[in-house]
């Protein structure tokens, strides 16, 4: 399949890949502008050819805090009560008090350019640190977004920025609390944000830009009417239900639960990714589903924090979308990811393979379901074909992991059973930035890094 006439930058040639109609060999893909502009199978591979084993469409990161990363290990020891997400969130919020524009640029590249080792191409960043460290506004209200879109130009991954609406501490527009004074905005402040977000990315490929309304507890019902509007034709992401407290305090307030209100009250469709929906019923997923909207779910952060098992295996049975995200960066990887995706349905069912179907193995359903949840949710297409971006992850097969593997084991060999290191190359926009399992610029984004933590732990 070929479109013509265009010229062709490079061709990749790889000995297998997974293209939207399943598995294929000795595959061709020919480049030009970042796009994918040819796709032969079947054929001899040529001296000029990049390539590699097996290629893979690159997955959408649907849910990060990049700011995080710096904290990953650090939240760890048992506090004089039990400890869970509120308790982390108190140490998280004094983790705030130090770190400028330059450290948070530095953590958040870090965390982009893991992003891309670990097989995502693209990340939706939920970003809510709008102010200084006093709680006052910088001169320029997208100074932190500059940042944000400074990390993603300096790694080479794909943005979809989510400004971050937070207006309050609780339900019922309680008062912010001091922790959050990094946070806070108003909805006209938010409005130029978000405006200036646009800005900022003008000049970033296959940027996109959408609005978070934090949660239902940080935004009260007049805020959140206001934020389609402000989304424009961009995605709209929201925290809910995901923890029982949130639960139990939504109920108190409104005497619904979250995802019960929010349906009730919101117009959620296609564009809306709800992030963890952890604790939900049957009849609140269901709604879910007809709505046509993505669930969040961040495995990995939700294990970490303790939060409990979002209903993964109905959900998807019944036709439901989701896409994976990394959260607070704890560890990050597309398949790290998946396996805890798995793995905690298993334990909540007492069962295997609960999330392949009789078309597909467990990775594949897996790996294809979030790459499909991941792009709606974050407005941008997916999967290696003529006219998308060249953005195509790249494994080691050689590995013993792989051995006498192929279609559908290969990706479950990956998932389930490979080292960590796997990946060997990753092209974005038809650029390899990842090499031998390394991104071109490690050594500098790691180097800043070290320098920002120095800042921000010293």
């Amino acid at each position: 399949m070929t479109l013509q006439p265009q010229p062709v930058d490079r061709t990749l040639w790889f000995e297998t890949a997974l293209l939207p109609d399943g598995w294929a060999r000795d595959v061709r893909i020919g480049v030009a502008d970042g796009r994918i502009v040819s796709l032969e199978a079947g054929v001899a591979r040529k001296a000029a050819d990049q390539g590699g084993d097996l290629a893979l469409p690159g997955v959408a990161n649907i849910h990060s805090h990049a700011f995080q990363r710096a904290m990953a290990g650090l939240t760890e020891a048992r506090g004089p009560s039990d400890d869970d997400f509120w308790t982390w969130r108190a140490l998280m919020y004094r983790f705030l008090d130090r770190g400028g524009p330059e450290e948070i640029e530095a953590i958040t590249a870090l965390a982009f350019m893991e992003m891309l080792e670990g097989g995502f191409t693209r990340v939706a960043e939920f970003h809510y640190l709008h102010n200084d460290p006093t709680g006052s506004a910088y001169a320029d209200r997208a100074e932190i977004a500059g940042q944000i879109v400074a990390a993603a130009q300096a790694t080479g991954i794909a943005l979809t920025m989510l400004p971050v609406f937070y207006a309050h501490a609780g339900f019922g527009g309680q008062p912010p609390s001091h922790g959050q004074r990094r946070f806070i905005n108003d909805l006209d402040g938010f409005a130029d944000l978000v405006s200036r977000c646009r800005t900022l990315t003008a000049d970033l490929p296959d940027a996109a830009v959408g609005v978070a309304p934090h949660s239902l507890r940080a935004v009260s019902p007049e805020e959140l009417s206001a934020m389609p509007a402000l989304a424009g034709d961009g995605p709209i992401h929201i925290h809910v239900a995901e923890q029982t407290k949130e639960v139990e305090d939504c109920l108190v307030w409104s005497r619904a639960r979250p995802v019960e209100w929010l349906l009730a009250n919101a117009p959620v469709d296609p564009r809306w990714c709800l992030i963890h929906s952890t604790h939900v019923t049957e009849t609140e997923w269901r709604g879910v589903v007809e709505r046509g909207a993505v669930v969040g779910l961040c495995p990995i952060t939700e294990a970490n924090l303790g939060d409990g098992v979002f209903p993964a295996a109905e959900f998807t049975r019944a036709g439901g979308r989701f896409g994976i995200g990394t959260d607070s960066n704890v560890q990050i990887g597309v398949a790290e990811e998946l396996r805890m995706l798995e793995y905690s349905q298993r334990l909540a069912l007492r069962g295997r393979a609960v999330m392949a179907d009789p078309q597909r193995s467990t990775g594949r359903a897996l790996f294809e379901r979030a790459l499909a949840g991941g792009a709606q949710a974050t407005g941008s297409a997916s999967g290696l074909s003529v006219g998308a971006s060249a953005d195509i992850v790249s494994l080691d097969a050689s590995g013993l992991a792989f051995a006498g593997r192929s279609g559908d084991a290969l990706l479950d060999s990956w998932i389930f059973g490979a080292p960590t290191g796997s990946i060997s190359s990753v092209w974005r926009a038809g650029r390899e930035i990842v090499k031998n399992g390394r991104h071109m610029a490690r050594e500098d984004i790691e180097a800043r890094y070290r320098r920002a933590l120095a800042t921000v732990l010293g």
